[in-house]
């Protein structure tokens, strides 16, 4: 049995209005914890007007849900999950900058690149770009194998995932978008109990 205690990487997924400011007021939240954000990607979702936030971040479990709760009490963040790698399907994209001189000389090199799924977006007199995608230990791997062909860049994305069993948040985005104006939205969970929050 795991231990919660454990450290190991998790993706916490965000859903949220698309407010301007909001991305700093996140990282602020990582920042007075002093945790290190090791990837963070935020993209429309499949619902009109409602963005996610994928981060990616390596801490224990129990760190990780205080986390999620104090982001979901940002009035325009509307749900958060948080995952492991085994809970999600996820891929990071890669560019490679390579000497054209030393591809063109080097059979072997073309093949390694097939080998590794990649395909040439750039191809100039002087250098040419691949691109490829996978998990972070394929890319670097990669990384390793072009060193020794005299690789001139490299940069990767961050992370985009989708979690294996979203279904049900996705018919509640789909409810949020097709509710009809003025009806009454979920109250924040304190303001019912104002008296036991605000009384001295």
């Amino acid at each position: 049995m795991e231990s919660k205690l454990e450290k190991k990487e998790f993706n916490i997924t965000v859903y949220t209005e698309n407010q301007v400011g909001l991305l700093s007021r996140i990282a602020i939240i990582f920042s007075r914890r002093k945790l290190n954000i090791e990837s963070l990607n935020t993209s429309p979702s499949e619902v009109e007007s409602i963005h996610r936030f994928n981060i990616v971040i390596n801490e224990t479990e129990e760190v990780v849900r205080k986390v999620a709760r104090q982001l979901e009490k940002q009035v325009e963040v509307l749900k958060v999950y948080y995952n492991t790698n085994e809970d999600v399907i996820w891929q990071e994209l890669a560019l490679y900058k390579v000497p054209t001189e030393i591809i063109a000389e080097h059979v072997s090199v073309e093949r390694l690149l097939r080998e590794y799924g990649a395909r040439a977006v750039v191809i100039r007199k002087d250098y040419t770009v691949f691109e490829t995608t996978g998990h972070r230990e394929e890319t670097d791997a990669l990384v390793v194998v072009l060193q020794q062909y005299g690789l001139i860049e490299f940069v990767r994305s961050a992370r985009v995932a989708i979690i294996k069993a979203s279904d049900g948040f996705h018919t509640k985005l789909k409810q949020f978008e097709n509710r009809e104006p003025g009806e009454p939205a979920a109250e924040n969970e304190y303001l019912n109990n104002g008296d036991k929050v605000f009384t001295m």
